[in-house]
C-alpha cells in the first residue's frame, strides 16, 4: 500500500477531499467520485446507484425489509406472502432486503421473482432488487465453505446471481473476515455476485476492509433518529471513500408511529404490547437513549412534523435519515400478508423536510444519551 493511501484511511478526519480507488492489481490511488451515489434525476429521487469501480447497483430509497419473515410477527402465508410482495413491486417499491436466517425469506422471493418472469414484462422485472445476507458462523473461511454457502441463496433465490450480498462477521478477533470477503470477490468477479456489500461492521473494521482493496460498496447499519451513531464515525469514512449506508431500525419496529404516542408503557396493559422481537429490541434502544418520557417528546414532535405536511409520524422518521450524509436508502419492515403500508411507504420519497423541521428534530434527538459512548460503534450492540 502506498504512503498516501495508507495516510488517508488511517487518518481520514483529516483528508476531506479524495475518495478511495482500489483495483485488483494491488497499486492504489486516489481520485474523486471512486465509489459514488448517483440519484436520478426525477422530482422524487426514488432510486440510488451504489457503485464501486465497475460494480454499481441501482436501488429504490426504501427498501422493503423482510426480517418479519422470520418468526415472532404472525404466521406468514406463502401464497399471500407472494402477492404482497407484487403489490409493493407494482407500487414501485422494487427493492427487497432479505437474509440466509430470515425464515423463508430467500424462497418467498425465489417464488415471487418467478412470478414476476412469468406475469410482468422484462422492463419491470429488470428493476426488481432482491439484496440477501450471510451470517457464517466463526469457521474457517475457505473458498469452497464460501462458495457453497453463497450457491445456497442462489439457489433458493432462484437468481444466477445475486444483486447484493451483505456480509456479517461475529467476533473481529477473528481476522477470517477478510478471506471471506477475499472469496465473495472472487465470486463477484465470476458473475456469481453483482455487488459485495457489509452489515454491522464498525468504522476501523471497514478502513481495514478497504485497506485490503475489498470492492464494497455499503455498509448496512442501525439508524434512526434516536440513534444517530453512523453520523459520529462511519459516515465521515464513507463520504471520503463512498461506501454508502442502508439503514434499518429506521421507525425502530413501529415504536416511532402514531401507535405509541401519548402512551406510558410503565403502567401494566395500558399501552399497545411490545409483542414483537423489533419492537422489544428497539425499546431497549429507547430505555438506552434517554427512556420512555424522553421519547414522547420525541413522538410529539414528529406529529406536529407529519400533520404539517400531511404524512405519517413514520414517513417523516425515515425521511430524515434519508437525509443525512452517506444514507443512500433506508428499511421500511413489511409484514407480508398481515399488514401493508404501501401508501405512507411512498409518501417518504416525495416528502420534503424543511429546515424548521429539521432543527425542531434535532433539538430533540440532542438531548439524549451519546449511543456512541453508551454501547459503542456501528453493530457494537452484536459484539458486548
Amino acid at each position: 500500500m502506498s504512503v498516501a493511501a495508507h495516510n488517508v484511511l488511517s487518518n481520514f478526519t483529516d483528508i476531506k477531499s479524495k475518495s478511495l480507488v482500489s483495483n485488483r492489481s494491488g497499486s492504489r490511488r486516489f481520485a474523486s467520485n471512486s465509489v459514488r451515489c448517483c440519484q436520478l434525476a426525477t422530482s422524487e429521487k426514488r432510486s440510488v446507484t451504489v457503485s464501486n469501480g465497475n460494480d454499481s447497483l441501482e436501488i429504490c430509497r426504501v427498501l422493503n425489509g423482510m426480517w418479519q419473515t422470520s418468526g415472532g410477527w404472525g404466521r406468514i402465508d406463502r401464497d399471500d406472502a407472494v402477492e404482497a410482495m407484487l403489490r409493493y413491486a407494482d407500487a414501485g417499491l422494487s427493492t427487497f432486503d432479505m437474509a440466509d436466517h430470515y425464515g423463508p425469506a430467500e424462497d418467498l422471493y425465489g417464488i415471487f421473482i418467478n412470478r414476476v418472469r412469468r406475469e410482468r414484462p422484462p422492463e419491470f422485472s429488470e428493476k426488481i432488487r432482491g439484496l440477501t445476507k450471510w451470517v457464517p458462523p466463526p469457521v474457517k473461511m475457505t473458498s469452497s465453505y464460501v462458495r457453497e454457502s453463497i450457491n445456497v441463496s442462489r439457489k433458493r433465490m432462484d437468481v444466477p446471481c445475486l444483486d447484493m450480498l451483505q456480509f456479517h462477521w461475529w467476533d473481529y478477533s477473528n481476522p477470517g473476515y477478510l478471506d471471506a470477503l477475499k472469496h465473495l470477490t472472487d465470486l463477484k468477479e465470476e458473475g456469481k455476485i453483482k455487488t459485495v456489500a457489509l452489515t454491522n461492521f464498525d468504522t476501523e473494521r471497514l478502513r481495514i476492509i478497504l485497506e485490503n482493496e475489498i470492492p464494497v460498496v455499503s455498509n448496512q447499519v442501525q439508524h434512526s433518529i434516536v440513534d444517530m451513531r453512523p453520523q459520529q464515525k462511519m459516515a465521515e469514512l464513507c463520504q471520503l471513500t463512498g461506501v454508502k449506508l442502508i439503514t434499518y431500525g429506521t421507525v425502530m419496529g413501529g415504536l416511532l408511529s402514531e401507535k405509541f404516542l401519548d402512551t406510558n408503557l410503565a403502567i401494566p396493559f395500558a399501552g399497545p404490547p411490545l409483542n414483537t422481537p423489533s419492537l422489544q429490541k428497539y425499546k431497549r434502544m429507547v430505555d438506552a437513549w434517554g427512556g420512555w418520557s424522553q421519547f414522547q417528546v420525541l413522538l410529539q414532535t414528529l406529529k406536529k412534523i407529519s400533520s404539517k405536511h400531511g404524512v405519517s409520524i413514520p414517513a417523516v422518521a425515515v425521511r430524515y435519515i434519508l437525509d443525512q450524509p452517506a444514507v443512500a436508502g433506508s428499511m421500511v419492515g413489511v409484514r407480508l400478508g398481515l399488514s401493508e403500508h404501501i401508501k405512507d411507504t411512498n409518501a417518504i420519497l416525495s416528502l420534503a423536510l424543511d429546515d424548521d423541521d429539521v432543527n425542531s428534530i434535532q433539538e430533540i434527538s440532542k438531548k439524549g444519551k451519546d449511543l456512541l459512548r453508551v454501547i459503542g460503534d456501528c453493530g457494537d450492540e452484536y459484539r458486548s
